[in-house]
């Protein structure tokens, strides 16, 4: 099969995946595509709600319609790195009556870590997440670890208790390609839940696709031809955001400062993404703009302006893309 051939045959997959995470998951299918996305992109994911909108079960489901392994980490004050990526332990060695140091993995080597309450830790056990997410491996005494494949990590942050945290620097958030506001279902949507939730049986969910597929769709993504109007496009957004003498008045009343380069790489690979999930061989200037919010939100800085004038990033961003 050629690429366009086989990037029909993923959004077949894609709507098989979607429809069994429907089996659990009541709404939320923005928040589903999203991840999806990210995923297939190759990248990470903030998530950002308040308890009891389940977001391990989405996490969880996601992983088993995709036959990957899983793994939740509950971020606390006291977690250490090690509990994070492993460590070494001391054994006999019963060959030669010896002791030695054996290294026991830690929970980050699954396909689909969910770091939850990321910023209820330190910064020094935030950031072994975050180097693990940057280099997909793990160095412990002198000695490095691949991650599984294909790895991906989905962190939660509880948008209302602030007291006791430790919040993501500006550089460390750079690092996830998304971040996912997951709002309140509809009345309609809660009833399903209930009515789903309340009873003996849960549905079963089957296995679409496995690890080698998933990897092979992520570099089918990377193949994706883009127009040149359409990078364009997503690097003028991205410079758009940046407060200076070029920027709108509105960008330079109420931002400090905008997004970095790695805003445009993700706003051309989200396009990608979405264009192949969707089963269209190139993505357009749309497929930009609906990815915008979840790539800009968290790499640009509002200022005192725009909380004092009740002004949003995000409603700086709808601006931009309208």
């Amino acid at each position: 099969m050629n690429d366009v051939q086989h990037i029909e045959h993923l959004a077949a997959k894609i709507l098989d995946v979607r429809r069994e995470i429907g089996k659990v998951i009541i709404g939320q299918q923005e928040v589903v595509d999203q991840l999806l996305i990210s995923m297939f992109s190759g990248g990470h994911c903030l998530l950002v709600g308040v308890p009891g909108l389940a977001k391990t079960l989405l996490v969880r489901t996601l992983a088993n319609s995709l036959d990957l392994s899983f793994s939740r980490i509950q971020f606390t004050p006291d977690l250490m790195p090690g509990d994070i990526t492993g460590t070494e332990v001391i054994e006999d060695d019963r060959s030669t009556g010896q002791k030695a140091f054996r290294f026991v993995k830690g929970p980050v080597f699954a396909n689909i870590v969910l770091a939850d309450e990321i910023n209820r830790t330190p910064p020094k056990t935030q950031a072994a997440l975050l180097e693990a997410m940057q280099e997909h491996s793990v160095t412990a005494a002198g000695t490095t670890y691949r991650l599984t494949e294909p790895f991906f990590v989905l962190a939660t942050q509880n948008p209302i208790e602030q007291e006791g945290t430790y919040p993501l620097p500006e550089a460390q958030l750079d690092r996830f390609m998304f971040n996912l506001r997951l709002d309140y279902p509809s009345f309609a949507e809660e009833i399903e839940v209930v009515r789903a939730t309340t009873v003996e049986q849960s549905p079963e969910v089957r296995h679409i696709m496995n690890a080698d597929e998933i990897i092979a769709a992520q570099r089918l993504v990377r193949r994706v031809p883009v127009a040149d109007n359409v990078i364009e496009h997503a690097v003028k957004l991205v410079h758009a955001t940046r407060p200076g003498s070029g920027a709108s008045k509105r960008i330079n009343d109420f931002l400090s400062y905008g997004a970095g380069p790695r805003a445009s790489q993700y706003l051309v690979l989200g396009a990608k993404a979405r264009a192949a999930l969707s089963g269209r061989p190139t993505p357009e200037i749309a497929d930009v703009n609906r990815v915008a919010l979840p790539v800009l939100r968290h790499r640009i800085v509002t200022n005192f302006n725009a909380e004092a004038d009740g002004v949003s990033a995000d409603t700086l961003i709808q601006e931009l893309t309208s």
